[in-house]
């Protein structure tokens, strides 16, 4: 059962709880809505049953594993999860087992029918609904599935945020309403469903109130948020965010071209707490391709959207995301998206070989492109992305940036980590006994050396900090 804990886990806690309480182990796959999603999940059954964190599947009275179905054969690695599960089982009668996330969302009642040892599948939108669905599931005996659309009726029944550190991830909206031919999104997670603004506003209020310095907005396709009550779109949500007192930066993902308005780009000349790095996919440089993925846009289109953004921030980063041989994709067509690459200098990239998802257009279309050609490509765009990140970290060195220092490095703990705001994680010594109050702050720190993933950096000391005694806390 160890190679549960390959992937990322998210717990629960009580405090003041004397009883013997049960434990929760999730396992999330996927993008941040989904994280987003197992933190909800544990908060939800916190508040409800008491359950305890555990990093061990083996010690859990419930196991939950969050789905993601945009990678090949996504179901067929829920399934054999799903068995690693059902072994524990044998041992632990009682054990809850449950599925959610978009496979769940897709399969419904077929996981049962193949795995009747499962004892939830809950999709995205009924998240909110575990503790009803558990209790259920204990008096009928029987499976519970709930993987209906209730919109946005989740948001009204989760209980407060736990805060973990400096940064924290904010839903504003759900599903997707541009069915791109390629993608589940709008089958798994429903069409576009935006929050109250009142109540995004609340809940990053709150955040910033227990020492949240950073937000990142959520959303399948963030700049397609409409206010349902007042109207208010996406830019007069970033405005709004950027005047609550104590959030020093805003970030936002995942972004779609076709609505990167020029009231959005504006915004970066006005918001300062809106930080120099964005994540627009592209999924292609060639036109043709881009039509057959229905994305709405042509890659002279979204060139116009970075070089507006360049005009008004000059050293803004870009992360972006490729489809590599989607069907019919010729040589020359793959070329545009080396092309685009080199236009852009894009900093990084969710680069991923093309494969069908079942009940999606695209999944229909000829494929005659040779396994190995697509990995040859791939590797390919993908070394062209790494050498404009190094560079962009390169050029960083001897210059100083604002960082955000969230925690103890992972490699080092008697080293703090941060980061800048084009999303480069920076390790530094850490200053003795100081180092705990430093945690939160916004630091101006002098970047030393580039690594492969990650930076070196050195603090900028004010006088004050000179004239500080080395033994001063």
């Amino acid at each position: 059962m160890s190679s549960f804990l390959a992937s990322k886990t998210h717990f629960l806690t009580r405090p003041n709880d004397n009883a013997v309480t049960s434990k929760l182990y999730i396992r999330s796959f996927g993008c941040q809505m989904n994280d987003y999603d197992s933190g909800k999940m544990a908060d939800v059954l916190r508040e409800s049953h008491g359950l305890e964190p555990t990093n061990s599947p083996e010690e859990a009275d419930v196991i939950l594993f969050n789905t993601c179905s945009v990678r090949e054969k996504a179901q067929e690695k829920v399934f054999s999860d799903l068995g690693r599960a059902r072994d524990l089982k044998k041992l632990k009668p009682g054990l809850i087992i449950g599925a959610g996330g978009c496979v769940a969302s897709q399969e419904g009642e077929a996981i049962v029918k193949r795995a009747p040892y499962v004892d939830l599948v809950f999709g995205p939108q009924t998240l909110h609904r575990l503790p009803a669905l558990i209790e259920a599931r204990k008096l009928s005996g029987k499976s519970q599935v709930d993987i209906s659309f209730p919109e946005i009726e989740k948001f009204d029944h989760l209980p407060p945020a736990r805060v973990e550190g400096p940064s924290a991830f904010v839903s504003i909206m759900e599903g997707c309403s541009k069915f791109c031919s390629f993608c589940v999104v709008p089958y798994t997670r429903g069409q576009e469903v935006s929050r109250k603004a009142e109540d995004v506003l609340t809940e990053v209020a709150e955040l910033a109130s227990q020492g949240v310095r950073e937000v990142t907005l959520l959303g399948q396709n963030v700049n397609a948020f409409l206010d349902p009550e007042h109207g208010l779109d996406f830019t007069d949500l970033l405005e709004m965010v950027s005047e609550i007192p104590g959030i020093a930066r805003i970030r936002y993902t995942t972004s779609h071209p076709k609505e990167f308005t020029q009231k959005l780009i504006d915004a970066y000349g006005r918001l300062p707490k809106l930080v120099n790095h964005i994540h627009l996919p592209v999924q292609s440089g060639n036109d043709r391709v881009l039509a057959a993925m229905k994305r709405g846009y042509t890659a002279l289109e979204y060139k116009s959207i970075v070089r507006r953004l360049k005009a008004i921030r000059p050293d803004i980063c870009l992360s972006t995301d490729f489809i590599v041989g989607f069907p019919g994709e010729s040589e020359l067509e793959f070329e545009d998206s080396m092309k685009l690459i080199e236009a852009v200098g894009f900093d990084h990239s969710f680069s991923f070989i093309y494969s069908p998802r079942p009940g999606t257009p695209a999944a229909d279309l000829q494929d005659e492109t040779p396994a190995g050609l697509k990995l040859a490509r791939l590797q390919r765009l993908q070394a062209a992305i790494d050498t404009n990140a190094q560079a962009i970290s390169q050029a960083m060195v001897g210059k100083t940036f604002d960082v955000l220092i969230e925690g103890r490095s992972k490699k080092n703990p008697a080293e703090l980590m941060g980061r800048t705001e084009n999303n480069r994680v920076v390790n530094f010594p850490a200053p003795g006994q100081a180092a705990s109050r430093l945690i939160g702050q916004v630091l101006p720190m002098t970047i030393t050396a580039a690594l492969s993933h990650s930076l070196r950096g050195a603090m900028v000391l004010t006088p004050e900090d000179e004239a500080r005694p080395a033994n001063a806390a």
